[in-house]
């Protein structure tokens, strides 16, 4: 598709290039951009052209979607709308984006923003930013910076995502629009249905005074089925086979609500002052049905490459029941203000709270031994057959475990910032930009658990059966009796007495994940934008102080007690200088060159940086330690970014990029054997210690391309079609990981990444079909060898929509997702050595959309 657009952009007529062509912005001025508005007929290309409009006149390199095309395809979410863009791609969760990754990057260096200001991450473990939370029928545009200017959070080595939601003073007039969907799922049979609406306008004396309101619910009930190897490959007599079949049979009900209400007020030319709300509540109740074969390697006897027998295996069945309730607010009040002599100041103070409590979290598990069966290898999946029906006769089941958990997590964010702007009597409308941001993040995690063993009594399975089950993969699988979770806690609730607590599990569940840790990060900057005739020039650098402080728990399992208190703790204080230049050059009307070298931070994880101790047999040979590490360092990131792009007007567009990153200190979690010291004020021996650590350095490089043009040339109707593509290649390598000589890719980066899409709008008509791509990712990294590291497979997936407009004002919609039901497959080293793999199905609505 890249091709055709390339041979089409050459031949137009040179009567079309000057027709659609755009003039850059008079220095010092905003450029003015297509007006949009969410609904209309022509809204795809509207969108489009207002983000050629982004990209053309950004002081770095940016790519941007706007609201109308966020609500052109299935999307259910920010991360989905956005990895159509070049370069980016998503970490799904049960078939749905979660998380973004730029270029290579990890998401838990992308620094997302809400309105320019830092978005707290609502999960325990890391930094990165959920944007399945967030509704994309809220968003008034997505903005993704991959380079960096001085006046940006550093913590930006994936680059920055910034959502913006919707202005009064972005629409004409007074305006709503609402719309309701409702849709089949494939795979469970179920119903998902979304509603939106949105009202808003200007008010007052000369229309001073603007209002938005936008609210958005959608319910959906996804099914999964998903199959696992119980554990690793493992070679037998020369054959290499797996450790068992996991099959497990996933019931997820998700809900999201969101809310926005901005408010403007602009009394006068030189004075706009601002109050922006949101909120939005992601609600996740889940039910997991296990059935799994665990071989014994003594009994697993190999016929040849492909097939086998085993014995003495053990089968577990097990229910998991979750629920899991995120919210989050964030209120920003602020304004800008303009001087004589175009100077102008600008001020804004964040709160912003992300609250996740995981009510519970619990799960049953009930065993059976002497299993005996056969395997069969297939090229990607394999199957495992047990002999005869006694695994799956409920009443040889025994219970084993059973572990209720909860979960509490909260993040809040205090931010402020000040900028100033101030022309420069350099060059051709020059001016000096300077300005403060201060950031404080208080984070607080609280697990509580406990574990349960079976010690006596005549229970099994056939006491609290649940509904039996069929099979999963169109009849390859078959799962059958189940575990009811109402029964088996009504049993325990009657019969507590034939349970014995494993005081260590419980210790390890309650104590082991509970940190606290604050982070102030104090920042400055001075840049400069320099224009002297078609080049620009934007050096400057950007310091900040980070001041952490954390606390955590060191505990021996065999003598600690649940109600202790944090007691052990670290900080750490440390200032970095942040240089950076971008230039951009006009070479045409039409052309443009950019550059940019500049420096970014990516800070720790709150897991790995919270000083926890857990220690386990501290009086065997050979004790187990797992411990955060409060010392790590923070990655520090040098960026050499070029591109050229070419401008058909905002109609059309090609661009190129390279980029290159070095990376230093990159984090990596490591066991470690052998190991004497103190660990939590225990001197231990020869201990197996788990923690992170940082390797010595990492680099990542590629190139990006990308291709769109509406192809209005052609005679109509063949004038209503649009087409784009984009494809970008990376490559990393890190170096330095302890037990390991080789280099190892980075975590979750691909080395291809591609969409494409046709669209065609006419005569109130609208269609669109898109393609979406990504390479195999790492997931893990073995400790010693290569053929241990875990990698996510190929990803490749189709969507479509197709729509009709009765007038401005009604349209109807039908729009199809995973059209070709891609699945996740996860492997150990080679591809036909399976780790996991998981199918969803596709998924159809249809809806109605209004404006008035």
């Amino acid at each position: 598709m890249t091709a055709i657009i390339l041979s089409n952009l050459a031949l137009m007529p040179g009567q079309l290039l000057a027709q659609d062509s755009a003039d850059p912005p008079p220095a010092g001025q905003a450029p003015q951009v297509t007006e949009l508005d969410r609904i209309q007929v022509t809204g795809r290309r509207a969108a489009d052209r207002a983000a050629i409009d982004d990209k053309r006149y950004a002081d770095g390199q940016v790519d941007a979607i706007r609201s109308d095309d966020v609500g052109r395809l299935p999307d259910q979410n920010v991360a989905e709308a956005v990895r159509r863009l070049p370069g980016i791609s998503t970490v799904n969760d049960q078939g749905e984006g979660r998380y973004l990754t730029v270029r290579g990057i990890s998401p838990d260096l992308l620094n997302v923003t809400l309105n320019g200001q830092t978005s707290p991450a609502p999960e325990p473990d890391g930094r990165q930013v959920k944007l399945d939370d967030i509704p994309s029928g809220l968003i008034g545009a997505v903005v993704v910076s991959k380079t960096l200017t001085p006046d940006m959070d550093a913590n930006s080595i994936a680059g920055m995502v910034n959502i913006e939601t919707l202005s009064a003073f972005d629409r004409q007039g007074t305006f709503g629009t609402a719309s309701a969907a409702y849709g089949y799922n494939d795979i469970n049979g179920e119903h998902p249905y979304e509603f939106d609406g949105s009202f808003g306008g200007r008010f007052g004396p000369d229309k001073q005074f603007g209002a938005v309101f936008a609210l958005n619910h959608s319910d959906r009930k996804i099914g999964s089925q998903n199959i696992q190897n119980a554990g690793d490959w493992i070679e037998v007599d020369g054959q290499f086979v797996p450790e068992g079949l996991d099959m497990r049979q996933y019931n997820t009900h998700r809900q999201r609500t969101g809310a926005v209400a901005n408010f403007d007020w602009r009394p006068n030319d030189d004075t706009s002052l601002f109050l922006r709300l949101l909120y939005s509540k992601y609600e996740d109740s889940e039910t997991r049905d296990r059935f799994a074969i665990e071989f014994d390697e003594d009994g697993i006897s190999p016929t040849d490459a492909r097939s086998g027998t085993f014995s003495d295996a053990e089968a577990l069945r097990a229910l998991r029941t979750r629920s899991e309730n995120t919210s989050t607010l964030t209120a920003s009040a602020g304004g800008e203000f303009e001087f004589e002599g175009d100077r102008k100041l600008s001020a804004e103070v964040t709160w912003s709270r992300a609250d996740k409590r995981d009510p519970h979290r619990d799960e049953w598990g009930f065993v059976q031994g002497d299993i005996t069966g056969s395997y069969l290898l297939g090229s990607d999946t394999y199957t495992v057959t047990p002999d005869g029906p006694d695994a799956y006769d409920p009443s040889l089941f025994e219970p084993d475990f059973w572990e209720p958990e909860s979960r509490h997590a909260v993040e809040d964010l205090y931010q402020a910032r000040l900028d100033y702007l101030m022309p420069l009597s350099i060059g051709d409308g020059s001016d000096l930009q300077f300005g403060v941001k201060y950031l404080h993040r208080k984070k607080t995690n609280d697990e509580n658990g406990r574990a349960y063993e079976y010690d006596d009594g005549p229970m099994t399975l056939a006491d609290v059966l649940g509904k039996p089950m069929g099979s999963m993969f169109g009849g390859r699988y078959f799962i059958g009796p189940t575990i009811s979770n109402p029964a088996a806690k009504a049993y325990f609730d009657a019969h507590g007495g034939e349970f014995e607590e494993d005081e260590e599990g419980t210790l390890s569940a309650t104590l082991a994940a509970d940190y606290r840790i604050t982070e102030k990060i104090t920042a400055g900057y001075i840049m400069s934008r320099l224009r002297f005739g078609d080049l620009t020039v934007i050096p400057g650098v950007r310091v900040e102080h980070t001041q952490g402080d954390y606390a955590a728990n060191a505990f021996d399992v065999e003598e600690a007690s649940l109600d202790q208190g944090f007691n052990t703790f670290g900080s750490r204080s440390y200032t970095d200088w942040f240089p950076g230049v971008n230039f951009r050059y006009d070479a045409g009307e039409n052309l443009v060159f950019r550059a940019a070298a500049t420096r970014a931070i990516g800070r720790p994880n709150y897991e790995s940086l919270a000083p926890f101790v857990q220690i386990e047999n501290a009086g065997d040979a050979e004790p187990e330690v797992t411990m955060g590490n409060p010392d790590l360092e923070p990655l520090m990131s040098t960026n050499l970014d070029l591109s050229v792009e070419y401008y058909v007007g905002n109609r059309g567009l090609l661009s190129a990029a390279v980029f290159h990153k070095t990376i230093k200190n990159p984090i990596y979690e490591v066991t470690r054997d052998g190991q004497d010291g103190v660990f939590g004020g225990l001197p231990l021996t020869n201990a197996e210690v788990g923690t992170w650590t940082n390797a010595d350095k990492a680099t990542v490089k590629g190139l990006e391309l990308n291709a769109q043009y509406e192809l209005s040339f052609l005679p109509s109707p063949l004038d209503g079609f649009s087409v784009g593509a984009n494809m970008t290649w990376v490559d990393s390598e890190a170096e330095g990981l302890p037990g390991r000589s080789d280099k190892v890719p980075l975590l979750n980066q691909s080395d291809r990444v591609a969409s494409a899409q046709i669209s065609y709008e006419k005569y109130g008509f609208a269609a669109r079909i898109a393609y979406t791509y990504r390479s195999a990712m790492l997931l893990e990294v073995n400790e010693e060898e290569r053929e241990g590291d875990i990698y996510v497979d190929a990803l490749k997936q189709w969507d479509a929509r197709v729509s009709y407009a009765f007038n401005p004002l009604v349209t109807v919609f039908l729009e199809g997702s995973n059209l070709n039901d891609a699945a996740l497959l996860n492997y150990m080293g080679y591809r036909n050595r399976m780790a996991e793999k998981e199918i969803y199905g596709w998924t159809a609505r249809m809806g109605i959309q209004l404006r008035f």
